[in-house]
């Protein structure tokens, strides 16, 4: 994605990447859109009705006159509450093993044993055999720490 679009895609929904890439990969080969397809977009966005401030019953208490829907998309895109800070170590025992977790950026993911990962879960599944939550695994849930 990065490669053909020139910039980090922050969603991991497998079927838009697909299409986003092969759309593009088309678009290099064929040209792209034409001329006239290109005019006609234009003359469209044009005449579209932009919001830039969110309805004021979209609002919630904390939130006043500018606050733009760009904020409401930043926040929406925080990383999970539950995971540590970049560059932490997350270290859990099993069956005589210590797993030893760096968590990378959001866009990164994780690093075990020399590979990246983009979830807990996939590292618990390669960890276990089996199918099991990351964040429980790695008992980063409310229930494991109390």
């Amino acid at each position: 994605y990065k490669e053909l679009h020139g910039h980090v895609c922050r969603t991991r929904h497998r079927r838009y990447l697909i299409r986003k890439v092969a759309w593009r990969i088309q678009a290099n080969a064929m040209g792209g859109l034409s001329e006239r397809a290109r005019k006609r977009a234009e003359e469209l966005a044009n005449d579209a009705d932009v919001r830039v401030m969110a309805p004021k019953t979209v609002l919630g208490p904390n939130e006043g006159p500018g606050h733009t829907v760009a904020a409401t998309l930043r926040d929406e895109q925080r990383r999970d509450p539950r995971l540590p800070s970049p560059g932490t170590a997350i270290i859990r025992q099993y069956k005589g093993r210590t797993i030893r977790v760096i968590v990378l950026d959001d866009v990164e993911g994780f690093e075990w044993d020399g590979e990246r990962y983009r979830t807990l879960t996939a590292i618990a599944r390669k960890v276990t055999g089996g199918h099991i939550n990351g964040f429980r695994f790695f008992r980063l849930t409310k229930e494991a720490r109390s």
